[in-house]
């Protein structure tokens, strides 16, 4: 095969039967979120770079392929997250006001696998509420992402639940104590991300105060109390946040996942600010979905800071975990002219029971190799053959 041919590394095609079982997937979610009344969104894969960096941190920066617009002369990005395209059709299209609701779907580019040996194309899908300070946002978004999980056929996941207000309420407290140096934040942020308590000491000054904060990677529990115990005693906005999380457990339905709770769960783009949550499962080795809050990333046409919350899924991780489907696919010889019109009222007929069907444009051609069964002519009728 010619050098031109081959795709780059991490670049991979979906061919059939995958192709379209994925695309019955992406169906179906997208039907269940708009019957929860969210306005399908489709964004374009490449905007301004400035504006897809909207809501991110220095990770989307990293994983954001540019290119420069040779029509107006500023660098474009292709999009490695949809979570900012929406901030931006919410800001300008929708003027940022009242609630919204917005899903969708399409794929996302990275300059790097994130992961080795995984595709540096995901196609996300997920759903963004605006304009709900309410946990109840939250919670609609969580029983939503429960939802999605039972429709995809994925038995007993865990339910991970966070809140990026510990985090932010402790570094807060360490920097006004001199116990943090304010430059070394996005280091601690990595630390903790990596639940390295080594480097998360190294990070801080010997004190009462830090040591919340080096027992933070280490905190998890099934039991919120259990956290809430760990954390008594630590700056007020701790259990401001460990109560929120409780209010959002009241009002999710976790019947049929296992809970568990992890107040070190940073994971995501840096713009998280509030409660987040995660789907996880044994077979997975990685989050099936997962989102949060993020208020005040881009304010409200008043100026006040415009509240939000959602999650996003890779559906293609999905995929692999369902169960393949085969669908029929019926062989249709070719035939001379003055036979086609008997053969065609068979096929068509077919066709109209819902039934698949190729019809061969050569005496040459054979019936492709994914073929389940094939029409041949005896005894005057057309009969159906299983090709084995």
């Amino acid at each position: 095969m010619k050098p031109s041919l081959y795709l780059p590394d991490g670049v991979e095609d979906l061919l059939q039967p995958e192709a379209w079982q994925f695309e019955e997937l992406r169906r179906k979610i997208l039907d269940l979120f708009v019957s929860w009344g969210f306005q399908y969104v489709d964004p374009p894969v490449v905007e301004y770079l400035d504006s897809l960096l909207v809501a991110s941190g220095a990770d989307l920066d990293l994983q954001t392929l540019k290119v420069l617009d040779q029509v107006s002369g500023r660098q474009l990005g292709i999009r490695a997250d949809l979570t900012s395209q929406v901030i931006r059709i919410d800001t300008q299209r929708f003027g940022g006001k009242g609630t919204q609701r917005y899903c969708y779907a399409g794929p996302v580019v990275f300059a790097a696998p994130v992961f080795a040996n995984r595709s540096r194309i995901l196609f996300k899908s997920g759903i963004e509420i605006f304009g709900v300070e309410s946990i109840t946002a939250d919670a609609e978004a969580v029983n939503l992402m429960l939802e999605v999980a039972r429709m995809g056929g994925i038995a007993d996941p865990v339910l991970l639940l966070g809140h990026m207000g510990v985090y932010k309420a402790l570094v807060k407290a360490l920097i006004e104590a001199g116990d943090l140096v304010s430059e070394d934040e996005p280091k601690l942020f990595k630390s903790i991300q990596s639940k390295s308590q080594s480097d998360v000491s190294r990070l801080l000054r010997a004190s009462q105060l830090s040591d919340f904060m080096k027992r933070l990677p280490m905190i998890m529990s099934n039991d919120l109390e259990d956290i809430s115990e760990e954390m008594r005693g630590a700056p007020l906005g701790v259990q401001s946040a460990i109560s929120e999380l409780r209010d959002l457990v009241t009002l999710t339905d976790t019947s049929e996942v296992s809970l568990r709770f992890d107040v070190a769960e940073l994971s995501g783009y840096g713009y998280h600010n509030g409660p987040v949550y995660s789907l996880y499962h044994p077979k997975y080795g990685s989050a099936l979905a997962q989102g949060g809050r993020y208020n005040g990333v881009v304010n409200s046409e008043k100026g006040d800071q415009r509240p939000a919350t959602g999650f996003d899924m890779d559906l293609r991780m999905f995929l692999r975990g369902m169960q393949p489907i085969s669908e029929d696919l019926i062989f249709a010889p070719f035939v001379e002219k003055e036979n086609k019109e008997d053969l065609m009222t068979v096929v068509e007929k077919m066709r109209g029971d819902g039934k698949n069907v190729v019809c061969a444009l050569s005496p040459s051609e054979a019936a492709p190799v994914f073929c389940t069964h094939c029409l041949f002519h005896e005894g005057g009728k057309w009969c159906l053959n299983e090709i084995v």
